[in-house]
């Protein structure tokens, strides 16, 4: 499984040959003017919420590439009616695709469109594939329901918002990391505005008296599980 940030909480996954687009903000972004938005692969786009700085290459990117988009019935269901593919989920309720399982778990956040009409309930992801769980918290705060998820699901990757203001800080990311059993974290949702940018290094470092490690990687760069 390699996973490439964006840039903001954009993620591209492959797994077992498919080619996953994760909340992809992009164009929008100018930290990530290096990433050709029409280069990207796609077979499946995951949304966690309907934000504008979550949704905003979606149509682009499914036009491209004919990709399914996934997420809550209404976040699907707009894009539907648009003539996208796509395949509605909400939570506690999983789908298995080609690439593996995906289930769409609880968020405590909000989620309208840019023009203000509703966008649902905000969600996460959990993905079961290659032998390798991750979990996609999307924008949220620190929940209970985090706890719920190590109860069905080992996972070898969490990835956490971090930029405090309008989602979860380190300090609760820390909390929320031990909730989901997973001292492995990926930081997103941090720097991209002034509201939420971080200092790195103390990041890093609360993380490293926890036990635990924080990968913060540049815009375009990859890991592979």
């Amino acid at each position: 499984m390699k996973i490439t940030f964006y840039g903001h909480a954009a993620f591209g996954i492959e797994v077992s040959g498919s080619h996953l687009v994760v909340d992809p903000f992009i164009s929008g972004n100018e930290k990530a003017s290096a990433i050709d938005v029409d280069a990207i692969k796609a077979d499946v786009i995951l949304v966690t919420h309907a934000h504008q700085d979550h949704i905003l290459d979606v149509e682009r990117i499914a036009g491209n590439t004919g990709a399914t988009i996934v997420s809550n019935y209404e976040i699907a269901s707009y894009f539907g009616n648009k003539g996208f593919e796509m395949h509605p989920l909400n939570h506690g309720g999983a789908q298995h695709f080609d690439f593996g399982k995906v289930k769409y778990v609880n968020a405590i956040h909000t989620s309208s469109f840019p023009d203000g009409s509703y966008g649902g309930q905000p969600g996460g992801f959990v993905i079961e594939g290659e032998h390798k769980n991750i979990y996609i918290a999307g924008d949220t705060a620190l929940t209970m329901d985090m706890k719920l998820i190590p109860l069905q699901t080992s996972l070898d990757l969490a990835i956490l918002p971090i930029g405090d203001n309008f989602t979860m800080g380190v300090d609760d990311a820390i909390i929320a990391s031990d909730f989901l059993e997973c001292d492995k974290i990926l930081g997103c949702h941090y720097d991209t505005f002034g509201y939420i940018e971080i200092d790195h290094e103390e990041a890093k470092r609360k993380f490293f008296d926890h036990k635990k490690d924080l990968m913060l990687l540049e815009i375009g760069e990859s890991i592979e599980l």
